[in-house]
């Protein structure tokens, strides 16, 4: 025993003594550390002032994907307008990731897709190394890796131009201490969608299966335990980093109460509803939405997973079998969204064999990155318009089938429940349900209701949307943006 006891001692003392030498070596590799970014933030200080944008203010978004056609780009399009407007005298930027195309190209996309022009010139800087955002590349440890991905390519970007304002409108917050403090930048953010939430936290603590949580690890306590400490820990990181943002603004309720919650920066974080083009739809007229017979059913939204077309489908088949027992109309589901990537194609083509195996590849359309006229005739003549996203930050696309009087049917949750979907006037404005038999019922529900009951939904659901509209979004916008211009 003396000799255990006297072991563990010149153990103990090895350690004591290698405790002072230890904190000298991190202190002098903290403050080379601090002394190389010093250096570099004078460097880009310098190459910013001999930049040939003079004494002009810069102001950057950060959107790797600014030419796809999601509701985020509408959001990235619109604050660049209404920036103009005011600040016609700042240079505008966007940090893009889309080589294949031109900035022309990419303008003519935005005023294409979502009937936006802008008045005045902007930058596009091209980078090349949008792949390290890719969650394809990470298999494992998906959302760390991506961020830590975002902060190389964040690299690329402030090496290639400083900005004054630089606003990350894609929710890459890991970028928000880089351009904050290497590149002296005023730093905001408009925030669509946290990347990690208290609701995964809590599915992985209650090893409950779904996108984000594999069956695989959900059935594993030890791999739920394990997840849910990596998840504590990135959640952690994720706070840190977002609480550098000047200037925060969440574009719903759900997204509020996560960011809130996670960043912990209440002082500086506002509600920004996303802007939807409403008056676009207003000339549609509420009675007569449909010249042929039967009933069409709508989706709009973006072919990414979380966005979960399946549920449609699924539930769509099963209203069909109801069909033919309760001799409803004929039916027609369109599926209508932007794809990204090779992977969103990817995921087109197993929704096609899925309608394939269901048997209703006669009843369903894909209409893919179609032109904002196209949508609009879909959505003058459809019936339904469906959402399945569960905890959609916010909803654009139910926003549209509202204005345009198509009788809504989201998921129970997120942002379509908690801001969209709601009494207006005590008055029914839409639908939620979960689950495809819940999906599948509540349509037929819809469909069995008396086209004066149905006009008295549309209408209301008409005017509760006035609030998400261009220009609400432009007043909100930039209030809380004046901030970074100061």
């Amino acid at each position: 025993m003396a000799a255990a006891a006297r072991g563990w001692c010149d153990l103990l003392r090895f350690f004591y003594s290698l405790l002072f030498p230890g904190l000298i070596v991190c202190g002098t590799l903290c403050l080379c550390l601090i002394f190389a970014l010093w250096r570099v933030r004078v460097a880009l200080q310098r190459k910013k002032a001999s930049a040939p944008t003079g004494q002009k203010v810069v102001v950057a978004f950060f959107h790797p994907y600014c030419n796809a056609g999601g509701g985020g780009e509408r959001v990235l399009w619109c604050a660049l307008r209404a920036l103009q407007k005011k600040y016609p005298a700042a240079v505008y930027v966007v940090y893009t990731g889309d080589v294949g195309v031109s900035g022309e190209q990419i303008l003519e996309g935005a005023s294409r897709r979502f009937n936006i022009r802008l008045r005045l010139p902007v930058t596009f800087v091209f980078l090349r190394r949008r792949h390290l955002v890719e969650d394809s590349l990470y298999p494992h440890f998906t959302l760390l890796l991506q961020s830590l991905g975002s902060l190389l390519l964040g690299w690329e970007a402030l090496s290639r131009c400083v900005p004054d304002v630089y606003i990350d409108s894609m929710g890459y917050a890991f970028t928000l201490p880089l351009f904050k403090y290497v590149g002296g930048c005023r730093v905001g953010s408009y925030v669509h969608y946290p990347t990690i939430s208290t609701d995964m936290l809590s599915a992985v603590r209650s090893r409950s299966a779904g996108f984000n949580n594999a069956a695989c690890i959900a059935r594993n306590p030890v791999l739920s335990a394990a997840k849910l400490l990596y998840y504590h820990f990135f959640a952690f990181l994720y706070g840190l980093v977002g609480s550098c943002s000047d200037v925060v603004m969440v574009n719903s309720s759900w997204t509020r109460k996560h960011i809130l919650s996670l960043w912990k920066v209440g002082h500086c974080t506002d509600t920004v509803y996303p802007p939807c083009d409403v008056r676009a739809f207003l000339d549609i007229p509420l009675q007569g939405k449909r010249t042929a017979p039967g009933h069409l059913l709508v989706s709009v939204g973006q072919f990414r997973p979380e966005k979960n077309h399946a549920l449609q489908i699924r539930a769509f088949a099963k209203l069909l079998g109801r069909k033919k027992a309760e001799a409803l109309p004929s039916l027609k589901l369109v599926l209508i969204g932007g794809c990204r990537n090779q992977d969103d194609e990817l995921r087109v083509t197993q929704l096609r064999r899925l309608c394939e195996e269901l048997g209703v590849q006669e009843e369903v359309e894909f209409k893919i990155n179609i032109p904002f006229e196209e949508l609009k005739s879909y959505l003058a003549e459809g019936t339904i318009g469906l959402h399945t996203m569960w905890n959609e930050h916010f909803g654009i696309g139910v926003v549209e089938c509202m204005a345009a009087g198509t009788i809504v049917l989201a998921h129970n949750s997120g942002g379509p429940k908690l801001d969209i979907v709601v009494p207006h006037g005590g008055a029914v404005t839409g639908f939620l349900a979960e689950g495809e038999d819940d999906y599948a019922e509540t349509m037929a529900h819809i469909l069995s209701l008396p086209a004066e009951e149905r006009l008295r939904i549309r209408g209301s659901a008409r005017a509760s949307v006035g609030r998400f509209s261009d220009q609400e979004f432009d007043v909100a916008f930039l209030a809380c943006v004046e901030k970074l211009f100061e």
